[in-house]
């Protein structure tokens, strides 16, 4: 791809980054929390169906899924749970084959009282876009999509097959970039825009889910004494497994990636449930767990520890050793995942990068998990996952820097380009 190709391509992208940025609003406004994900993949289809993509949106169903290497088990109503694939195919095909993937589940927004302003109302301002979902990572999907149309506006169009995929469950489980693999889908490579600040995955983490069911003995509060408090064994078990997240920690340090990192393993109580009644003793609690896996780690050898540190903890407490707690695995179960043996989209990229940004990329160790990992471990398809910057992600006040957006949506564009190629429209 010669200078004034990457040129024109850039300049598409200038031209119409407001579009972008007025698609990325109405696509932030939706509400697309866990099991509510519908009418994003509507606007999706829509968009793909507008832009002339042969469009495949289907129901997921889990029987087809729960065999499958990375599955996580689902509890919520997933009756309308659905995947949205547009596929465009050259009618010359002489490049490589590419995947691009963005998830558009978001985590919940909190209390709204504690945003700035309503999180599915997304607002502009001091160069960034703010509302739940902008960063993580609505504005990366339509970046992509965006990507596409500037190798389009430019009078280009690939020379390979590309599957644009808009995925539920990254937030949970998985499950959605699972379906797109069960469904068929291929490529010589894919490439995920998380907001990850300008840099390359070059490591992540897995993600253990699990939830802790502990039993108490009720009774009238005036007689505490006689009774046994459930939630206060919770958090007897919560300190043993903060003591499992220091070992994990130190086996950390032989990674030849995460030693660079100061803890990262981390292990998150993350909803607590329990009692029935201010003035009972509460003879109940549920505890909600996350914690990290480094790549190469074993799911299964290490669930086991996690039921034997719970065990262990149960019999050094006066109630629980005759009550044991149960330990339940309520969504994700995900291996972490290396970049490997993708040196040819690597190459692409970097040309990419240094045309938008200059010098090479640098690489990031990341200590959460992105839907790359299906791709790579499942497939062996190198899966890149590149993006903007922004912050609060799962947080208040979540933002995606827009100038970053731009540069990232340039890359984006002139990646495709190069590793699908283009000819003339």
């Amino acid at each position: 791809m010669n200078a004034e190709t990457q040129q024109r391509i850039v300049d598409a992208v200038d031209a119409s980054f407001e579009a972008q940025l007025a698609t990325t609003r109405d696509f932030v406004a939706i509400p697309s929390t866990r099991g509510a994900e519908g009418p994003c993949q509507d606007m999706i289809g829509d968009l793909l169906r507008e832009r002339g993509y042969e469009v495949d949106d289907w129901h997921i169903n889990i029987d087809d899924l729960k065999d499958l290497r990375g599955f996580g088990p689902i509890e919520h109503d997933f009756s309308k749970a659905r995947s949205v694939v547009g596929t465009y195919r050259p009618q010359t095909n002489v490049g490589k084959s590419l995947i691009l993937q963005g998830h558009c589940d978001v985590v919940p927004a909190g209390p709204l009282d504690l945003w700035d302003t309503p999180p599915f109302s997304p607002v502009i301002k001091d160069g960034k876009m703010f509302g739940r979902g902008a960063c993580d990572m609505k504005s990366g999907t339509i970046g992509a999509l965006y990507a596409l149309d500037a190798i389009s506006a430019a009078g280009f169009k690939p020379t390979a097959r590309i599957h644009f995929q808009s995925v539920i469950e990254e937030e949970s489980t998985g499950v959605g970039a699972l379906s797109t693999l069960q469904r068929g889908y291929r490529a010589d490579a894919c490439f995920i825009p998380e907001p990850t600040g300008g840099k390359m995955v070059r490591s992540q983490v897995g993600v253990i889910w699990f939830r802790l069911r502990v039993k108490g003995h009720p009774t009238h509060v005036a007689f505490a004494g006689s009774g046994a408090n459930a939630i206060m064994a919770a958090y007897h078990l919560i300190q043993a497994l903060q003591k499992l997240e220091n070992e994990w920690n130190e086996r950390a340090k032989a990674d030849r990636h995460f030693k660079t990192l100061n803890h990262p393993i981390n292990f998150n109580p993350g909803i607590i449930m329990g009692g029935d009644w201010a003035s009972s003793v509460p003879a109940w609690c549920d505890v909600d767990c996350r914690i990290a896996v480094l790549p190469g780690w074993s799911i299964a050898d290490h669930q086991k520890e996690i039921v034997a540190c719970v065990a262990a903890a149960a019999r050094n407490h006066r109630f629980l050793a005759n009550n044991p707690p149960e330990v339940e695995w309520s969504g994700f179960l995900s291996e972490g995942y290396e970049l490997t043996d993708a040196a040819a989209p690597e190459a692409a990229f970097g040309k990419a990068f240094g045309a938008v940004y200059g010098g090479s990329v640098e690489d990031l160790v990341f200590t959460a998990l992105t839907d790359t990992r299906f791709y790579g471990l499942n497939h062996g398809i190198p899966s890149l996952c590149f993006g903007a910057s922004g912050g609060e992600m799962h947080g208040f006040n979540e933002f995606v820097d827009l100038e970053s957006l731009k540069k990232t949506t340039k890359a984006m564009a002139l990646f495709i380009a190069e590793w699908c190629g283009v000819e003339k429209a």
